[in-house]
């Protein structure tokens, strides 16, 4: 209770001493998850999960150059206890190993207290300072760093990427990082930054060096990336066709190859390319690609791949090599909305359905249903490490969503 004590009064101070001089906003939101998760093994119980998550932002410009930003999060759950230690779900606080010093992220129950049902979570997601001025856009801080313009998986986004399964995906968890932006023409930016590991540990740390540029009709992102030591080269290529949108994003990931023990054997390279289309506005459809260079298309193999610098340190989660993602959205009223988004590993033939129905009560107020449904062979034996195939092995879980922004 302390640490969020002394969160308070330093919000207090920050914003509100100036606050009369100088332009002060402030909002969020609150989201609510309710969660049944159905196991993929036989002869186990059902679970239930109920995620809150209250967002406080603040933003303080003290000049027309110059501007602060806080947010602070505070997520209440209710679940079954081994759910606090193994979650199968992405939802909530998601920890980022790119934050120079962070408290606990556990307010209740406290340190050494038997943990029930019910935990409380709080994380500081923003801290930041920007300026800006007529050469360059700089910051400080703690803030969100993501590219990529692939619909689903994303191979250049590997700081904090957002699971397929990610239910709570408003904003991105904030990493702590000094960057500067660019502007170059009309439409081109150059981008570099460092982002800080624990402790300002070089080995734990990312520093990065990205351009942006126009020309003929196309956006071309080239990224350069030092993460832990591994060394990613990324394109991104975005433009449209004939009323289509197109796009490729690839990634090339060299596994420490300034250290003398370096095996080009570890090397891998993942992409997704797809294409969407509007149809009249109220019709969204699109169908992605990907190609998983650090998976495997056995899935007898599946376990090894966990051990694998892809999976430690480089924001890989699929266990595959081949995937179609094809996916819909339809606006059945002006408040009302249906999509649906699938995820076919094409080797073990397993997939995933994610279904949702969307309900804007008012302005500011909305409310969804939906799940996530896996198909594919389970595992021997009831054996997590026997894979048969890789979505059969994942829960089935249906979920609703109450969101209210202010």
């Amino acid at each position: 209770m302390k640490q969020l004590v002394t969160i308070l009064i330093f919000l207090l101070i920050l914003f509100g001493v100036r606050c009369t001089h100088a332009e002060f906003q402030y909002g969020g939101y609150y989201n609510n998850f309710f969660t049944t998760i159905g196991s993929p093994f036989a002869d186990t119980q059902m679970l239930g999960v109920v995620v809150n998550r209250l967002r406080l932002n603040l933003t303080y410009a003290s000049t027309d150059s110059l501007s602060f930003n806080i947010a602070y999060d505070i997520n209440p759950r209710i679940q079954d206890p081994s759910l606090f230690t193994e979650s199968p779900l992405a939802v909530g606080i998601t920890s980022s190993n790119y934050r120079v010093k962070d408290f606990d992220s556990l307010l209740y129950p406290v340190e050494n207290e038997q943990s029930g049902s019910v935990g409380i979570y709080h994380n500081l997601d923003r801290v930041l300072v920007q300026y800006s001025t007529n050469f360059a856009d700089i910051s400080i801080g703690r803030d969100a760093i993501a590219w990529g313009s692939a619909r689903i998986i994303n191979p250049t986004d590997v700081i904090t990427p957002f699971s397929y399964d990610q239910l709570d995906s408003e904003d991105r968890v904030g990493v702590d990082a000094f960057r500067v932006r660019i502007p170059v023409g009309v439409l081109g930016e150059v981008d570099t930054g460092y982002i800080f590991g624990s402790d300002f540990d070089f080995n734990k740390s990312a520093i990065f060096l990205r351009t942006q540029l126009n020309f003929a009709e196309t956006d071309y992102s080239f990224l350069m990336f030092e993460v832990q030591r591994d060394l990613l080269i990324g394109l991104d290529v975005t433009r449209g066709v004939g009323g289509a949108g197109f796009w490729l994003e690839t990634a090339y990931v060299l596994v420490t190859p300034f250290d003398d023990v370096a095996e080009s054997s570890d090397n891998y390279i993942r992409s997704s390319m797809g294409i969407d289309y509007s149809f009249g506005g109220e019709t969204y459809v699109f169908i992605e690609y990907h190609y998983n260079g650090a998976g495997s298309d056995k899935p007898k193999h599946y376990p090894n791949n966990l051990t694998q610098p892809a999976y430690k340190r480089g924001g890989v989660y699929l266990l595959g090599v081949h995937y179609l993602a094809p996916g819909l959205t339809h606006q059945l009223t002006p408040l009302t909305s249906i999509n649906g988004q699938i995820l076919y590993n094409l080797s073990d033939q397993s997939t995933w359905i994610a279904p949702q129905f969307s309900y804007n009560i008012a302005e500011d107020i909305h409310l969804s249903v939906g799940g996530f449904i896996s198909l594919g062979k389970r595992p021997i034996n009831n054996d997590s490490t026997q894979f048969q195939s890789e979505f059969g092995s994942y829960p089935n879980l249906i979920f609703t969503s109450f969101r209210v922004y202010y």
